[in-house]
């Protein structure tokens, strides 16, 4: 068994942000990346919207700067995949990394990040950075006054391709069903935007392109009537999944599993316990915001650690 007094679940922009400022507080934290280090910016291609990077950045080339500083700094980042926990309020804290090696903890951060849901097509795996996308605010601006198509039928989906009108030629909302499941404020909003047209009763066959999106081909699933749309970008938006499993018998969560955060801070239902990014961020999904979170987690983490040891 080992002991640490910080350690941070998973990595990405809060996860190697939180490490920077706990190492920089003397707190000797040891990450343990997951499965996808650096999160999902690694499967992004040119990041052009987080401050400091005037001409913009490859999103693997800006976590691995993140991770370099947070080692630099003095984090030990390991790779590693959290598989069970035990928490217990006050601590220490408890976890297993794959299912073998155990470790307590003076402070839990949690920077699991979530999974945005794909439509499992192997054509939208491979393009995936190069015309495919989950994350319209992310990557939209690469597609100005071009022809894009999005998918999903929700309250996302249609902030996502309302934000695309403003700046693409011609977007094509493909929904599933003969209706929408937003708001109706947001339907209205889709359906009143004149570049926006609304497919219903559709679904993705195939998205074409060699190297990058060139047209998706779609079925309508009563006629089985196909139609190739010309376009350069196809966006995702059936939401996303919050990497939180393992920690659903201890950390309250909404009903979609994303971490309750007491507002204002980091802290979880579990004292000890912090969490940053988008596991319980379900809101802004960027990656700036995810940063600012992993420094809230971190100071969260020192001043409660301080505290406590205070009352020692």
């Amino acid at each position: 068994m080992e002991h640490v007094e910080c350690l941070i679940i998973g990595s990405g922009p809060a996860g190697y942000t939180a490490a920077i400022y706990a190492a920089r507080a003397d707190m000797k934290p040891v990450v343990y990346e997951g499965l996808q280090p650096g999160g999902q910016l690694t499967i992004t291609t040119d990041v052009e919207n987080y401050p400091g990077f005037p001409n913009g950045v490859m999103g693997p080339e800006m976590m691995n700067m993140f991770k370099e500083q947070a080692v630099r700094l003095g984090a030990d980042v390991r790779f590693g995949l959290v598989t069970k926990v035990e928490f217990t309020n006050g601590g220490p804290q408890k976890v297993w990394v794959d299912e073998k090696h155990e470790i307590t903890a003076d402070v839990v951060i949690i920077s699991t990040g979530a999974s945005a849901k794909w439509l499992g097509l192997p054509s939208e795996q491979r393009l995936n950075g190069s015309g495919v996308s989950a994350c319209a605010v992310c990557d939209g601006f690469f597609y100005r006054g071009q022809d894009v198509a999005i998918v999903g039928a929700g309250d996302t989906a249609c902030e996502e391709a309302s934000y695309l009108a403003k700046i693409c030629n011609k977007v094509y909302m493909i929904v599933r069903r003969d209706e929408f499941r937003a708001s109706k404020a947001m339907q209205h909003r889709v359906l009143n935007t004149p570049n926006i047209e609304v497919i219903f009763n559709s679904e993705t066959e195939e998205i074409i392109g060699d190297k990058v999106v060139e047209s998706a081909r779609i079925i309508n699933n009563k006629t089985g009537e196909k139609r190739e749309l010309n376009i350069t970008g196809f966006f995702v938006a059936i939401g996303h999944q919050p990497n939180t499993d393992i920690f659903k018998p201890f950390i309250e969560m909404d009903e979609q599993g994303y971490i309750l955060t007491k507002p204002g801070t980091s802290y979880t239902n579990i004292e000890g316990v912090f969490c940053a990014g988008d596991a319980q961020d379900k809101t802004y999904r960027q990656a700036v915001t995810a940063a600012g979170s992993g420094c809230m987690a971190a100071l969260d983490a020192e001043r409660w650690l301080g505290s406590k040891q205070a009352g020692m």
